[in-house]
C-alpha cells in the first residue's frame, strides 16, 4: 500500500508538460493589415521575361557601369498596345531601365560577346530623362537572340502603327478638304439657276415694252 501511495504522490507532484496543448488563444500583439502594392504594370501584359545584368555606359568615366542584375520584361499596355522595357534589381525591386520600344529603337550584338546586346534609348529610370547607351549580358546566346529578336518586332510594329496614323490623319485631311470642294461645288451650282431666274424675268419684260414701243 505504502509504495502505490507513493506512487500517487509522485504523479500528483509531477510538473505538467510545458509543450502540453491547453486550447488557450493568445492574442497578437499588433494587428497587421494586409495593404495592396500597386507596381505600376497592372494594365501592362509581360511578352517577355529573362534574367539578366544591366550596364550602362559611363560618358565621364569612358567606360561601363553595372547597373543592376534582375529580371528585364517586355510590357504591352492594354489599351495603347505601346511597349516599354522595364528592368528591377533582383533583391531590392529599385527600377534600372525604364523606357517605350520606340520605332527608332535598334539593338545591336555586342562586338566580341554573343551573349550581350547594346541599345540606345531614352530612359526614365531615375526619374528623369536621360539618354543612355545600354548593355545587356543573359546567360545564354538563345537568351540574347530572343531578346534581340522580340525588341527588333516591336519597334517595327511600332513603326507600322506611326505609318497607319499618319495614313489615317492623310486620309483624314484629304477628306475634309474634299467636303469642303464638295460644298463650294453645290454652292457655285445654286447660284447657277438664281442667275437663269433673273435672265428669264428680264426677257418677258423686253417683249411687253416692244409693242408700246411700236404704238
Amino acid at each position: 500500500m505504502a509504495s502505490t501511495e507513493g506512487d500517487h504522490r509522485v504523479e500528483e507532484d509531477a510538473p505538467h508538460n510545458e509543450d502540453e496543448d491547453t486550447g488557450a488563444q493568445v492574442a497578437p500583439i499588433v494587428k497587421l493589415e494586409e495593404v495592396s502594392v500597386t507596381t505600376g504594370e497592372e494594365d501592362e501584359d509581360p511578352i517577355l521575361d529573362l534574367k539578366s545584368k544591366l550596364y550602362r555606359f559611363d560618358k565621364d568615366g569612358n567606360q561601363w557601369k553595372e547597373r543592376g542584375a534582375g529580371t528585364v520584361k517586355l510590357l504591352k499596355h492594354n489599351q495603347t498596345g505601346k511597349v516599354r522595357l522595364l528592368m528591377r534589381q533582383s533583391k531590392t525591386l529599385k527600377i534600372c531601365a525604364n523606357h517605350l520600344v520606340l520605332p527608332t529603337m535598334s539593338v545591336q550584338e555586342h562586338p566580341g560577346n554573343d551573349k550581350s546586346c547594346i541599345w540606345h534609348a531614352t530612359d526614365f529610370a531615375d526619374g528623369e530623362l536621360k539618354d543612355e547607351l545600354f548593355c545587356i549580358r543573359f546567360g545564354s546566346v538563345e537568351n540574347c537572340k530572343t531578346f534581340m529578336e522580340m525588341v527588333t518586332e516591336v519597334a517595327e510594329s511600332q513603326k507600322s502603327k506611326e505609318e497607319n496614323k499618319e495614313a489615317t490623319s492623310t486620309a483624314g485631311l484629304l477628306e475634309k478638304l474634299s467636303v469642303e470642294e464638295k460644298k463650294t461645288e453645290d454652292k457655285a451650282e445654286e447660284e447657277t439657276p438664281e442667275a437663269k431666274k433673273e435672265s428669264k424675268s428680264e426677257d418677258p419684260e423686253k417683249k411687253v415694252e416692244d409693242p408700246a414701243s411700236s404704238t
